[in-house]
């Protein structure tokens, strides 16, 4: 995976593990694949259990209320992580940044790039660029990657549902007060 400045591939693949968990080993490393990470070795239910880990430590990222409580949390996951950056072509896909030694384990390599690329994307985005849907029933997490930097909700369906509900709480308030 070639982490972009933005963090932005690291904090989606993380959004899309935390809304549905792998259940296994070979279902983490398919979506890993998917999102376009190179897998170098067999995926274990080690790395299952360390992605676990990896992901429980970042959902309490996601639900900080407070800059410096999620920059804690940050710091706290890149100091798990131990990451460093470092140059490499290890697919021969052209030289590019990791931030972890070459034979790590799917599991370690996951923390450090969730943990990387959350940084890098508060950083670069902004502290609140990561969220739950504000829709009341959707607990969905998602990386705002949005221009403006507003985005409330993780899908048009659910900006759609929240719209819809407003429109008829206001048809229901104007015919209460008529």
């Amino acid at each position: 995976m070639h982490l972009n400045p933005y963090g932005e591939d690291a904090v989606n693949l993380a959004a899309d593990l935390t809304n549905r968990p792998p259940e296994s080993a070979d279902e983490l490393a398919d979506r890993c694949r998917a999102a376009g990470l190179a897998l170098e070795h067999p995926v274990t239910d080690r790395d299952l259990d360390r992605t676990r880990t990896a992901l429980d430590a970042w959902e309490k990222v996601v639900d900080a209320t407070e800059e410096g409580e999620r920059a804690e949390l940050v710091n706290a996951m890149l100091a798990a992580a131990a990451a460093y950056p470092r140059l490499t072509d290890h697919a021969g896909s052209g030289w590019h940044l990791h931030y972890r030694d070459d034979r790590q384990p799917l599991g370690a390599l996951l923390f450090s790039l969730i943990a990387v690329g959350t940084a890098l994307h508060l950083a670069g985005r902004g502290m609140h660029r990561l969220r739950r849907c504000d829709v009341t029933e959707c607990v969905t997490v998602f990386a705002d990657t949005s221009r403006t930097g507003r985005q409330r909700y993780c899908s048009q369906r659910c900006a759609n549902r929240d719209a819809v509900r407003r429109h008829r709480a206001n048809r229901e308030a104007s015919k209460a007060s008529a």
